[in-house]
């Protein structure tokens, strides 16, 4: 076998190791929460412009401000972007 399908397959075997909860050295990504309400505030948009302008439900939104539920994978990937650098990802969005 060729080296393309070794390392596919020491990848695949790392992976599968990593869900059974295994050490395997695979570093994972795990954004922080973010306090939508207060990115949204210290941006001084309304909830209606703030999902208009990132591309999120406003019932979705509201219910991240009211707490019942979280943000979850690319969503809060990028709620964090928005949080950190909120300038460069509206140029990116316009």
């Amino acid at each position: 076998m060729g080296k393309a399908f070794e390392s596919i397959r020491q990848g695949l075997k790392e992976a599968a190791a990593h869900a059974r909860g295994e050490a395997t050295g695979v570093k994972v990504y795990e954004p922080t929460a973010v306090d939508v309400a207060a990115v949204r505030a210290r941006l001084g948009l309304t909830q209606d412009q703030f999902a208009a302008r990132f591309g999120f439900s406003v019932a979705t939104l509201r219910h991240w401000e009211r707490g019942d539920r979280r943000p979850q994978g690319p969503a809060l990937v990028l709620l964090n972007l928005i949080e950190r650098e909120p300038q460069a990802v509206m140029r990116a969005l316009s």
